[in-house]
């Protein structure tokens, strides 16, 4: 009997660990093979963004390296819930992707019908690139520093209109954080989009607009007063507009683009996904797009990047619990 239950649990543990090993093995030939046919990537901001245009324009890198074509799909709505809903319910095989944004962060406290958990619910793939946004003023209010507009939104509490291009956008949550930092007293005025926000600033509407660089570069040129920006360091392409962080400090925000998988993609594709990403992320000719741009390359490893949108999403949970903000 002791013979016969030992030969029982040897072979029991033989099949256990055979099993084991059977996808592991399976994981690694179909890393091999992988991509053996086109690829998706959703993107869930509208096309012409920025989103959509570095998405292309990595998925252009990805289908020259990897020998299939990586194809973007715009899934607009919710603020990127629709597109990341879809991605996360996709077969983890790693022919579905999801081009994931700030956003992402962001709505897992805004929104509470979400029917996914976006980290638990996705794996990290790569880090992309981090997008500052820029402090815009209308050219009639009389200041041209943040040391003036603290001091005059002070002295006017409640006084000073600020646009977004949504509610519980990164614009807007950009917004929110600084009244806290520096103590101010402003007002909300949603838009539907980032042009609208600008033409709203333009005109004299509202006074100040949280808007990403490059929307803010567009605004500039029309005679918006550009007074920082929001990244701890300088914008190249603005050398000349300090940092919030200069003023306000430990100020901080950007918007960011990163690639997520739904979970249970196998690793080795993953790491495959991963390297390639950043070698793209090194190249001059992509280097000098996201540069254009305003935007600073971001490349991570699939951990790096995952601890990056946990430690984002707990930041903004903060704000959006100071200022009891629901989307429905």
């Amino acid at each position: 009997m002791v013979a016969n239950s030992m030969n029982l649990s040897r072979r029991t543990l033989l099949g256990a660990a055979s099993g084991l090993l059977l996808p592991d093995f399976s994981h690694a030939a179909a890393a091999e093979e992988y991509p053996a046919r086109p690829v998706r990537m959703l993107v869930g901001l509208a096309a012409g963004g920025a989103a959509d245009v570095t998405s292309r324009l990595i998925g252009k890198w990805m289908s020259e390296h990897l020998g299939q074509s990586f194809f973007v799909e715009n899934r607009t709505g919710a603020g990127g819930n629709i597109a990341a809903e879809e991605a996360i319910r996709a077969t983890p095989d790693g022919y579905t992707l999801l081009y994931c944004a700030s956003g992402s962060a962001i709505n897992a406290s805004i929104y509470h019908d979400l029917t996914f958990n976006f980290i638990r619910d996705t794996a990290p793939v790569a880090g992309m690139l981090r997008l500052p946004d820029v402090m815009l003023v209308t050219p009639s209010l009389p200041v041209k520093s943040v040391g003036e507009f603290i001091d005059y939104a002070r002295a006017n509490p409640g006084k000073i209109n600020f646009a977004s291009p949504g509610i519980g956008s990164s614009q807007h949550l950009a917004a929110e954080l600084f009244k806290i930092m520096a103590g101010v007293d402003m007002v909300h005025v949603p838009y539907r989009g980032g042009a609208p926000a600008v033409a709203a600033v333009l005109g004299g509407e509202v006074q100040l607009y949280f808007a990403t660089l490059t929307t803010a570069l567009t605004g500039i040129s029309t005679g918006l007063r550009p007074l920082a920006i929001t990244t701890k360091q300088r914008a190249a392409v603005l050398p000349d507009v300090p940092a919030l962080d200069e003023t306000v400090p430990g100020y901080d925000v950007s918007s960011w683009f990163g690639m997520s998988a739904p979970k249970g993609t196998p690793a080795p594709i993953i790491a495959r996904l991963n390297e390639v990403i950043n070698a793209g992320l090194s190249d001059p000719a992509i280097k000098q797009r996201f540069a254009e741009l305003g935007g600073i390359p971001m490349p991570m490893s699939p951990a790096e990047f995952g601890q990056f949108v946990v430690e984002d999403t707990e930041r903004w949970s903060k704000v959006v619990r100071s200022i009891n903000l629901t989307v429905q």
